[in-house]
């Protein structure tokens, strides 16, 4: 939607209305944008109770900051998802588990030596910032790999057209960032890592 559409002057409209305490702009802002929201939630999170929780929080926060809004810094569409997707990005850093890596839609690629990679790469709340430090020393195209795909939810497919790279080469970006992080996860554990030598480099 532009920011000329009749929907964008619709929901900017609420947004005032927001600003000055109508609660049923609330109800109607989130009538327009709370599908939206909801599915980015639970394509972030895969988890749909907390997707549903999250896009309730992300429409608190929309009423709390309505009155913040300038339409010279995009439209109030994009305002909306810049919340959204600030939200759910805390709510992905705070679960009490740690980080959870989970790809969506594709496989992850083999795993070197006939290995097979966990369904998950989980990682202990102690290990989250020896493992976050790991993946802040990847090389760029790996570390937005992984990103891309873990954080975004983005498929290894839609990071080969995103980035206008072979797929391929994104699945093995993927392979070798994540052989750092699981290396990383056994040098903590006493165990020997995996040798990368054998991963072959970007196609």
């Amino acid at each position: 939607m532009s920011r000329s559409s009749p929907e964008s002057a619709q929901l900017l409209d609420n947004l005032k209305r927001m600003a000055a305490g109508e609660h049923a702009a609330l109800a109607r802002a989130y009538d327009a944008m709370g599908s939206v929201v909801f599915s980015l939630a639970v394509r972030m999170l895969r988890d749909r109770p907390a997707a549903e929780d999250v896009t309730q929080d992300i429409f608190v926060q929309v009423w709390r900051q309505a009155g913040n809004y300038d339409t010279g810094r995009g439209s109030p569409e994009a305002w909306i998802m810049m919340i959204a997707r600030t939200r759910i990005l805390d709510r992905l850093r705070s679960r009490s588990a740690g980080i959870v890596l989970k790809p969506v839609g594709d496989n992850l690629p083999d795993a070197p030596d006939g290995e097979d990679w966990p369904d998950d790469l989980a990682i202990s709340r102690e290990d989250a910032v020896n493992v976050r430090r790991t993946l802040a020393e990847l090389p760029h195209d790996q570390r937005y790999a992984i990103e891309l795909a873990f954080f975004d939810g983005l498929t290894h497919v839609e990071i080969s057209e995103k980035l206008s790279v072979p797929l391929g080469t994104i699945k093995t970006r993927i392979r070798l960032g994540l052989i750092k992080i699981r290396d990383r996860l056994r040098e903590l554990m006493g165990e020997e890592p995996v040798d990368a030598a054998s991963v072959p480099a970007d196609e």
